[in-house]
């Protein structure tokens, strides 16, 4: 028979073995805990690629509507555009409506006299004149001037003595600027003096 010693030394290997089973089925729990945890590798490359998938779709979809944005903005500017054209056209043509008028009548009227006939084409001109000015259109100096290619064009070039050399001698069609920009050059008769 066992004796008491050989009892509780089973005993004592019992209760050892017992714990060394704990031991060991807690070190698995705690090995499935940090498994649990710890995502594989598989898994982490797959959340990172969600993440950048989710972020790439962010960045088209802020692309996309910005795209609109600005085709819209161009589209509005456009609009805009041509509204203020067409606003500016008007009022230019305001300007010269009463002139327009004022040939009309002068065509249908029969005139009394050649007198009568070029007073009114005078009154004509002076609010052609008047509405150019409101218009900022500003004719080119010509007569007497030194002749400038910036603004004017040479149509006839005549040899005299009695002017100086590049000087305008006659204005063959009036030029015009509206504030700094040409309209149209001055067509002229510039002098050519070949004395020395």
């Amino acid at each position: 028979m066992a004796s008491e010693d050989d009892r509780s030394n089973a005993g004592i290997r019992g209760n050892l073995l017992d714990l060394g089973h704990e031991l060991s089925a807690g070190a698995e729990k705690k090995d499935d805990r940090s498994s649990v945890d710890q995502p594989t590798e598989a898994e982490s490359e797959s959340s990172e690629l969600e993440e950048l998938e989710r972020e790439r779709n962010r960045y088209r979809e802020r692309l996309t509507r910005l795209q609109s944005e600005f085709d819209n903005a161009r589209k509005r500017t456009e609009r805009e555009r041509r509204e203020l054209k067409t606003i500016i056209l008007a009022d230019a043509l305001r300007s010269l409506l009463p002139i327009s008028d004022n040939f009309e009548r002068a065509m249908q009227a029969t005139a009394n006299s050649p007198r009568d006939f070029r007073s009114g084409m005078q009154l004509i001109q002076r609010q052609l004149d008047e509405a150019f000015r409101k218009l900022d259109l500003t004719p080119i100096p010509t007569l007497g001037e030194i002749f400038d290619p910036r603004i004017h064009e040479a149509v006839e070039v005549a040899n005299t003595r009695e002017a100086e050399d590049g000087r305008i001698l006659q204005e063959l069609q009036r030029g015009y600027t509206l504030g700094d920009q040409l309209v149209r050059p001055a067509m002229v008769r510039v002098a050519r003096n070949q004395h020395r």
